[in-house]
C-alpha cells in the first residue's frame, strides 16, 4: 500500500519547511509515505526548500493557476505514480501531520472513501466571527447539496481513496474542498469526517485578500454549487416562486375586474403577466438544466472507466 500525501503550493518558501518536517514517513498500513508538492507557479525559493527537505515528487506549474486546478493536477500526479491513498493537506503547517494516520484509518479498514478533517473551528482564534460563520454556512449548503454529514466542509485537510480520486472532477476554480464533498455523496462514495487538531497561525491565508472579497466568493461558491449540482431545485424554487407571485397577483386583478374596477388596475394585469411569464420559463430552465446535469454525470462516469483503466 502506497501512501502520498500532497501540498499545494504558491510562495511558500517561508512555512514548507515547517509543514515538511512535521510529516510522517511511516503510517500504520502502508508499506510507502511519499510526499508531493504542487508548485502553482511560485516566484520565490519553494521547488528549492521543498527540494532541500526530501520531497519526493514535484509538480509544476508555469504560471498561478489556482488552488483547486493545483489540487486536480496534484491527485493525477498521484494517480499516476500508483498512489492507493492520497493525503491532501497545506503549505501554510495549519494542520496537525500527527493526526494523518486518523485520516487514512477508515479508508484501510475499508469504512470510507474520503475522510474530511473536522477542526475545532468555534476555538480557533485567528479565524474571525464573520469567517466562523461563513464555514458554518459552506457545511450547511456542502450537506443539503451532498446529503452528507459533513461538519467542516471547507476543510482541506483530508483523505481519500484511488477510486474516490479517479472519479474526482472539480469545476470551480476558486477551492476543491466543497465541490469534492459534493461529488463524494452525489457518487454514493463513503464519506466521513473525524476530529482533527490545528497548528499556530503562521500567515494570513492567501485565499482571499479582505472579509469582503472573502464573502463575495464565498456567495458566488455556494450559489455555483446549487447551479451544478442542484440546478432544477434551484431554477425550480425560482420559477416557482415568479409564477406564484404572478398567480397572486392575477387573482388580483380578476378580484377588482369581477367587482367592476379592473380599468384602474391594468399596471396588476400585466405585472401578473410578466411573473407568469418568467416563472414558466424559470421552469424550462430548470428542466433543461437537469438534462445537462444528467449528461454531466454520464460523461464523468465514462472518465472514471478510462482513468480506472
Amino acid at each position: 500500500m502506497k501512501l502520498i500525501i500532497q501540498i499545494p503550493c504558491y510562495n511558500e518558501e517561508e512555512t514548507l519547511a515547517i509543514a515538511l518536517g512535521a510529516l510522517p514517513r511511516e503510517v500504520p498500513g502502508f508499506d510507502t509515505v511519499e510526499w508531493l508538492i504542487i508548485d502553482d507557479g511560485s516566484e520565490d525559493e519553494t521547488i528549492r526548500v521543498a527540494q532541500e527537505n526530501g520531497v519526493d515528487h514535484i509538480v509544476r506549474h508555469t504560471r498561478n493557476e489556482g488552488l483547486a486546478k493545483g489540487f486536480m493536477n496534484g491527485l493525477d500526479a498521484c494517480l499516476r505514480l500508483g498512489a492507493d491513498v492520497i493525503v491532501n493537506t497545506d503549505a501554510d503547517n495549519q494542520y496537525n501531520a500527527e493526526d494523518i494516520p486518523d485520516l487514512t484509518r477508515p479508508i484501510t479498514d475499508g469504512e470510507a472513501d474520503m475522510v474530511v478533517g473536522a477542526r475545532p473551528i468555534a476555538t480557533i482564534e485567528h479565524f474571525s466571527p464573520v469567517k466562523k460563520l461563513l464555514q458554518k454556512l459552506g457545511s450547511w449548503v456542502v450537506r443539503v447539496a451532498s446529503r452528507t454529514d459533513i461538519p467542516d466542509a471547507p476543510s482541506g485537510f483530508r483523505a481519500m481513496s484511488r477510486k474516490a480520486a479517479q472519479r474526482m472532477m472539480v469545476f470551480n476554480e476558486y477551492t476543491y474542498t466543497l465541490e469534492t464533498i459534493i461529488q463524494a455523496g452525489q457518487k454514493n462514495m463513503a464519506i466521513t469526517s473525524v476530529p482533527v487538531r490545528v497548528n499556530e497561525d503562521l500567515r494570513p491565508s492567501r485565499l482571499f485578500k479582505s472579509i469582503p472579497s472573502y464573502i463575495r466568493r464565498s456567495v458566488v461558491t455556494i450559489i455555483r454549487i446549487f447551479v451544478v449540482y442542484r440546478p432544477f431545485r434551484f431554477f425550480g424554487i425560482i420559477g416557482a416562486t415568479l409564477f406564484s407571485i404572478g398567480f397572486l397577483i392575477g387573482l388580483r386583478f380578476l378580484w377588482y375586474y369581477l367587482n367592476g374596477e379592473g380599468e384602474g388596475h391594468i399596471q396588476s394585469l400585466i405585472l401578473a403577466g410578466v411573473m407568469l411569464g418568467a416563472g414558466f420559463q424559470t421552469i424550462l430552465v430548470a428542466f433543461l438544466a437537469d438534462l445537462l446535469a444528467a449528461n454531466r454525470k454520464m460523461l464523468e462516469d465514462i472518465r472514471f472507466r478510462i482513468r480506472e483503466d
